[in-house]
């Protein structure tokens, strides 16, 4: 086991950006996804070590358009599709946010690898 010197963010996406992606693709009822269905989609993003609450609030409000687009991009790369004002409140409505003080890796066989994150890249995790 190797403790991370990182804090993390669990970014899990709530009923308004549900309805938003049951509209990009209108079905019919039962076709529609569920926040069941989506409820193991969240991302986990790795950041500074944050002690304070207050600390933690201010990285987020820096870094919350960076997550936003990720997210939104995970689901419709179009970004003409995506909501017209991509702003705080639209954040604070289409995800919720947890964070955990410490990271700790359990595979003591792979070393971490560090890459860009690549659109290609979410794509093929998203069908995995």
């Amino acid at each position: 086991m190797k403790l991370l010197n990182r804090s993390a963010l669990s970014v899990k996406p709530t009923q308004a950006f549900l309805d938003w992606i049951n509209s990009l693709e209108p079905t019919v009822g039962d076709d529609d996804l569920t926040i069941d269905d989506i409820d193991r989609e969240n991302t986990v993003y790795l950041i500074p070590e944050m002690d304070t609450p207050e600390a933690l609030e201010a990285f987020v409000r820096e870094r919350y358009l960076e997550i936003l687009e990720t997210e939104l991009r995970a689901w419709e790369e179009d970004e003409r599709q995506w909501p017209e004002r991509l702003d705080w409140a639209l954040f604070q409505r289409f995800v919720q946010v947890e964070h955990s003080y410490l990271a700790v890796d359990l595979d003591d066989e792979a070393p971490l690898e560090i890459a860009e994150v690549d659109d290609a890249l979410l794509l093929e995790n998203d069908r995995d």
